[in-house]
Parts: structure tokens; sequence; C-alpha cells
């Protein structure tokens, strides 16, 4: 992709003039010219519409001299060739990856759509596996108050066995207890997603 650098203008409104900045200096002390330094990065595929117009409206703005175009390749160091990721392994269509970061749940090679609850209440177990959890303490570590009733906790983990599969047992019931990760559950947390 392209950077441009279009130098700065003040601006001004209603007839009064912008309050005067000391000028910014450069490296060896000399006062430089403020510039605005836009890049774009591209995602791989097709260039939306939206996209297009601003390449098209930053072209013009460096071809009537009002900034600069530039590859970025200049601004950056040589890109450093990555290590090949490792193959691929078979994925186990039971398994659970919980994407921490982008609050995403992936069952085998599928995406599994869960509310807010759902996936709180499967993180929470899932960061603490073989213990048990009354519903009060669910109640209170998942949905962060005592207020509801304890069966609102039976609902959610009703849904989210039927969401993950009746076959995959995930959430085991301790009978006149509450609640926990199965011991042979295939669950992973990835905090870097």
């Amino acid at each position: 992709m392209s950077v441009v650098a279009i130098p700065f203008r003040p601006y001004r409104s209603a007839g009064r003039p912008r309050e005067a900045r000391p000028p910014i200096a450069d490296a060896v002390g000399r006062p430089a010219a403020p510039t605005l330094t836009i890049t774009v990065d591209l995602a791989p595929g097709p260039v939306s519409p939206r996209v297009t117009r601003l390449l098209d409206l930053l072209g013009e703005l460096a071809e009537t001299g009002e900034g600069r175009l530039r590859p970025a390749a200049a601004d950056r160091a040589p890109a450093v060739a990555e290590p090949a990721p490792p193959p691929a392994q078979p994925v186990d269509p039971r398994a659970v990856c919980i994407l921490a970061g982008t609050r995403v749940v992936r069952q085998g090679g599928r995406a599994v759509r869960l509310t807010r609850i759902e996936y709180d209440l499967l993180l929470f177990l899932a960061q603490r596996p073989h213990r048990v959890f009354t519903r009060l303490q669910l109640l209170t570590g998942v949905w962060g108050y005592e207020h509801a009733v304890a069966r609102t906790v039976d609902v959610h983990v009703r849904r989210l066995r039927a969401k993950l599969g009746a076959d995959l047992p995930v959430v085991t019931t301790v009978y006149g207890v509450g609640y926990r990760l199965a011991d042979d559950a295939l669950v992973e947390i990835d905090q870097t997603r």
C-alpha cells in the first residue's frame, strides 16, 4: 500500500484565528513542517467501494501537490520471513476452543453462537476445572449478583449443553450441589485470540 503525507493547515472557525503553537522540531533541531501521515493497510481480497473512494481521494491530494504519495515499504524495515505454520492437526469434532480475546467459541471447525451469559458461564467453568459450584456461587461469579432465581442457572446450563451437543458432556451436574466442568470435556482457552 502507500503512505500519503499532507501538510498541516490551521483550521479557522468563525473568524477566530487558531492559537499559535510552537513549531515541531526534527531530529536535528530544525523546525519541521507538521504533516498528517495516513497509512492504509488492506486485507487480502477484493477492495470495497468505500476504500476505493478513499484511495482515489488520497491520490488526488497527492496529484494536486497538497500531499506526497510514497510507498509504505520505504518507511518500514524489510520484512522478516515468518516460519511456516506447523501442519494442521486434525480437529476433534468434540473439542471446544474458547477464544478469550474475541469472545468466540469454536467446536471442531465451526463457530458456536452463544449468548453473553452462556459464554461467561462456559469460560468461568473452564477456568476452574474440577471445582464444583453451587447455583448461588455461579450467580455471583457469572451474573455478578445473587438476586436472581437459582433455577436461572439450570436454564442456561441446559441451553449451553444443547448448543454444544448432547453427546459432548461439557458441564456435569453434581446432584444436590451444583455444576462443574466435565472431567472428559475437551475445552481449551486461547488467550491470544
